[in-house]
């Protein structure tokens, strides 16, 4: 049975939330029973077994780089906390229009921080809401950097080095902000998000 259909009207999210959301392709992704040598040590655990990971694996030379990104963005060592770097991936997702990755990403912004009202209207507002003076300053930057062109000031880095952010801190930001762009434009060109059934 194919996977490849569109989603129906009434299933797709409302707007942004931190509910979880499904993801369907428009492309047809492998079935694990039919991934080569290549591709199967790349959809092993939970995390492959998604149409997405499973559609990615299509090129697993990608994929393999696509997953060692998003681990050291997320778990890696640098400055910046965990929480704070989900929170520029929900940013730069709201300022994409990217609602599947934006959900994602805020349960564990919210989860992190213990934050779930302020990451909520992050959501519900935009990336102009208004919450404390580093939240906004982290999504001030993030969403500019987000914007195509980017359009980052020194202005924005020399408030949140204010803050306290170092090198470690800013380069963590940037990657995410990176990062996300790209796996937006990967979400939103291959598939649509759902609501689940």
């Amino acid at each position: 049975m194919s996977e490849v259909r569109s989603v129906e009207t009434t299933l797709r999210p409302k707007g942004f939330t931190q509910e979880q959301l499904d993801w369907v392709p428009w492309v047809e992704p492998i079935r694990l029973g039919d991934a080569d040598e290549l591709q199967k040590p790349l959809l092993e655990g939970d995390r492959g077994i998604g149409p997405y990971f499973r559609l990615l694996a299509r090129n697993p030379e990608v994929l393999a780089h696509r997953s060692a990104n998003d681990k050291e963005i997320f778990y890696g060592r640098g400055g910046l906390t965990r929480a704070e770097r989900e929170l520029a991936a929900t940013v730069t997702s709201r300022h994409n229009g990217c609602e599947y990755c934006a959900s994602v990403h805020s349960r564990f912004t919210s989860a992190l921080s213990k934050r779930p009202n302020d990451v909520q209207r992050l959501l519900d507002e935009g990336n102009e809401v208004r919450i404390d003076e580093r939240w906004d300053a982290v999504i001030d930057f993030v969403d500019a950097l987000a914007a195509n062109p980017p359009r980052a000031t020194d202005e924005q880095l020399n408030r949140l080095r204010q803050l306290g952010f170092g090198a470690d801190e800013l380069h963590d930001l940037v990657l995410s902000a990176a990062s996300f762009s790209w796996a937006n434009r990967l979400m939103l060109t291959l598939g649509e998000p759902e609501v689940p059934a």
